[in-house]
């Protein structure tokens, strides 16, 4: 009896190991594509690497089915669980076809409804469907609990240090040299936050496919996730896109993030889900929401003093009604 983890990377990778920790242990197979990101969170498990699945291409979605069918054949697959996003089309439909219990659930960045994948699933049947968002629940989305809610606010004293230590994170799918743009001169030597803080500041730069290689930074496209973990354990500051994978990696280092929303009209995402998640942390005084322009030096001090500490599980209970 083995259950399939099956997601893109990212924080849609993020949220699912987030989800498969709280989940009774059994045999796993994962599936997801090969990053440096992956490969480090998933060392030493049971894992499939499948091409990039691009989103919103249906024929990449049909690429995923021959291996859908192969791995149904090869394993004795009784579940299978997906936080998304384009993968998910390729492998709940025909699994929940062929007897397979399949559960989706949507991405914690999803705050005012469905992804374009969870409204496709939601069309099709034997498919379970979770929200993260009590409000969201109805007759087809089932709602138990979010992966925020292990998390809650608090304030930490500031570390005692030669350095200010920054991370910045801006997500791997999609450039966002606005916020990088902005940040340099911020964070640069001699600038606004060394001259607030009178200490020399630190800074690790993960860009994705941010082109940065005019600008004055020393840039890691993707840190292997055991790295990123250590410099987000080691900040001072952490300012991040407004993804769930980049805020659960910041609250699970201890620290209360600057997130900073993509926006469509830039080319910087497929939509503004980002523009939701932001304010829905900051209610809960997990993170502080801004758009690019608004980044200040007050703001990096917030972070500095701000935390968040992990108060209790809370995940779906992947089980019939």
């Amino acid at each position: 009896m083995t259950t399939l983890f099956l997601s893109s990377t990212g924080g849609h990778l993020h949220e699912l190991d987030e989800l498969a920790a709280r989940l009774p242990p059994g045999r796993r197979l994962w599936v997801t594509h090969e990053n440096a990101q992956s490969t480090s969170l998933l060392a030493g498990r049971d894992v499939e690497y499948l091409p990039y699945v691009r989103p919103r291409s249906p024929a990449d979605v049909a690429r995923c089915l021959p291996v859908a069918r192969r791995l149904l054949r090869t394993h004795d697959l009784t579940a299978a669980v997906s936080t998304g996003s384009s993968i998910a089309l390729g492998f709940l439909p025909y699994l929940a076809a062929h007897g397979v219990a399949c559960h989706y659930v949507e991405s914690a960045a999803r705050t005012v409804g469905p992804s374009l994948t969870g409204a496709v699933l939601a069309r099709c049947p034997r498919i379970r469907l979770w929200t993260q968002y009590a409000h969201l629940a109805d007759s087809r989305w089932q709602h138990a609990g979010s992966v925020f809610d292990a998390y809650v606010p608090a304030a930490v004293p500031a570390r005692d240090g030669h350095r200010i230590r920054v991370v910045v994170t801006v997500g791997t799918a999609h450039p966002f040299r606005r916020l990088v743009e902005h940040l340099v001169p911020l964070l640069a030597p001699g600038g606004p936050l060394e001259r607030a803080t009178g200490r020399p500041v630190e800074v690790t730069w993960q860009t994705g496919s941010t082109p940065v290689d005019d600008l004055p930074i020393t840039a890691n496209p993707l840190l292997p996730a055991a790295d990123l973990d250590t410099a987000l354990a080691r900040a001072d500051i952490v300012v991040a896109h407004a993804g769930a994978g980049s805020a659960l990696a910041a609250f699970a280092a201890g620290r209360a993030p600057v997130l900073v929303d993509r926006r469509a009209r830039f080319g910087e995402a497929p939509d503004d889900h980002q523009s939701q998640l932001a304010p829905e942390l900051a209610r809960r005084g997990l993170a502080l929401a801004r758009s690019v322009e608004e980044v200040q030096v007050a703001d990096l001090l917030w972070a500095r003093a701000r935390g968040a500490l992990r108060a209790r599980e809370c995940f779906p209970r992947l089980e019939p009604r």
